[in-house]
């Protein structure tokens, strides 16, 4: 059997991530269905099923031919779906162009990071322009996190306006060799663009809570009005779509890309300076303190960085647990050893 290169890991890693990211749409897609199913088959008002009916054929006329008596709820279901899923992907769309203009300065300043100039260390900046060359990409700016900790991400929209941030722990903790592995590491998300999709994740999914919220408010003003229609049930029903998604499958597909996107980044970082050793050495140390108080209360950041911020020192070594957002750290450290 042929060895899997470090090749293969990217390879393999890029095409979870794809399958990964389409559960996002694919899940809310399914839940919201089930919700306008349970609303219909509940009111069971012929004036509710009809209108869903007319509501789908409105966007899919030829489809009349197949509504019979039998499936008539079903398509009735598929018509308030239609009209319950269009406006909230809009909305998310332009959500995530908002995200993606100004999510890096969101998340520099959750951290706190501040700019750090060559003159201020020229050891750091040096280390950044060689991996940056070695990796074939434009120098990112580079910001330092005033905390003891050891831990660094990357931000922005694309390569040219890319950022990385270091702790001023990992700064003076590590050895020259080893925060080199660690910036190349983050070169890697910024190579492989993962510091998109981390913005995405990290400052979008925030809108289906919203959008949860201005339903509820919605269905809470015609509960008011003592409006006891199918919409109401329907708005019921849709909220608690949202609320699964939001607090159940979106934290687990995010936990997941999370984790094969920081697989691939080892990866292509070890490819980089072809010493995953140094990165090995240097996740061992980084998992004996990792966390950056700053960002307790950014749980979403957690994606970004090179381990999650979030974790107590005796959390950092046992992140096997299913709601990290990281693969444990010996796991990496194994893979990376096992490259040579």
């Amino acid at each position: 059997m042929a060895a899997v290169t470090v090749y293969d890991h990217i390879r393999q890693n890029n095409i979870k991530t794809i399958l990964l990211a389409l559960l996002f749409p694919v899940v809310l897609t399914i839940l919201i269905g089930i919700a306008c199913l349970a609303a219909v088959a509940m009111v069971q008002d012929k004036e509710f099923l009809l209108n869903g009916i007319y509501l789908l054929l409105r966007w899919f006329p030829s489809l009349e031919a197949s509504i019979t008596p039998d499936n008539a709820t079903f398509f009735a279901a598929m018509g308030y779906l239609t009209y319950a899923i269009v406006p909230i992907f809009v909305v998310a769309g332009l959500w995530m162009i908002v995200s993606l203009a100004t999510g890096d300065k969101m998340m520099l300043g959750f951290a706190g990071a501040e700019p750090l100039e060559k003159s201020d260390n020229p050891t750091v900046y040096r280390l950044v322009e060689n991996v940056a060359i070695a990796a074939g990409l434009p120098m990112p700016k580079v910001y330092v996190i005033d905390d003891e900790s050891l831990n660094a991400f990357a931000t922005g929209y694309s390569p040219k306006s890319a950022t990385i941030a270091l702790t001023t722990g990992i700064i003076q903790k590590l050895e020259p060799i080893e925060l080199e592995g660690v910036i190349a590491h983050e070169m890697a998300h910024i190579g492989n663009r993962d510091i998109r999709l981390n913005m995405l994740i990290i400052t979008g999914l925030g809108i289906f809570a919203f959008a949860a919220d201005f339903i509820r408010l919605n269905w809470a003003f015609r509960s008011s009005k003592n409006d006891k229609n199918g919409l109401q049930v329907l708005l019921f029903f849709i909220i608690i779509a949202l609320l699964i998604f939001n607090f159940i499958f979106a934290p687990l597909i995010h936990m997941a890309i999370s984790r094969t996107r920081e697989y691939a980044a080892d990866a292509t970082g070890a490819l980089i300076t072809r010493n995953p050793q140094a990165l090995a050495r240097a996740l061992r140390k980084i998992q004996t303190d990792a966390r950056v108080e700053v960002l307790d209360k950014q749980p979403t950041m957690a994606t970004a960085c090179i381990a999650d911020p979030t974790a107590k020192k005796h959390e950092i070594a046992a992140l096997s647990d299913l709601s990290s957002t990281h693969p444990p750290i010996e796991d990496r450290i194994r893979r990376l050893q096992a490259m040579g």
